[in-house]
């Protein structure tokens, strides 16, 4: 049980600050770095889509990091899980190499650890149903 609480910190933790940093270049609109105005450009996404996906992940880590709202953290994850399987699709569609999938896949596989080895009271349903 300890392990599992360790593990889910640890992606927690790494998780917040991967959607943090990214969404923080897009709210302030800086052109390089991962999910950059250069880089939602090259994919072929008008420039608002920057201020969409920034405020969705700077509030998704605010909801999976505070205590409580079991459902709205369900929604971060989710919101996490589609944006970041977008995103390495979105790649893959214009041919990029896997240095630039990487960033997007390691969210998606952090969000995976972190959603499934939240803690019962983080969850919708608790207990042994």
């Amino acid at each position: 049980m300890k392990r599992n609480k360790i593990i889910y910190w640890i992606a927690t933790i790494w998780l917040a600050l991967g959607m943090i940093s990214t969404g923080m270049v897009q709210l302030l609109k800086a052109k390089a770095g991962a999910g950059g105005a250069d880089s939602l450009t090259h994919l072929g996404y008008p420039g608002y889509v920057l201020t969409i996906l920034g405020t969705w992940k700077v509030l998704g880590v605010i909801a999976v990091l505070i205590p409580k709202f079991p459902v709205v953290k369900e929604w971060a994850y989710a919101g996490f899980f589609f944006a970041m399987s977008g995103a390495i699709f979105s790649h893959i569609a214009v041919g990029n190499a896997i240095a630039e999938i990487f960033p997007a896949l390691l969210l998606l596989v952090l969000t995976v650890i972190s959603w499934y080895f939240r803690p019962a009271e983080r969850k919708v349903i608790s207990g042994n149903q």
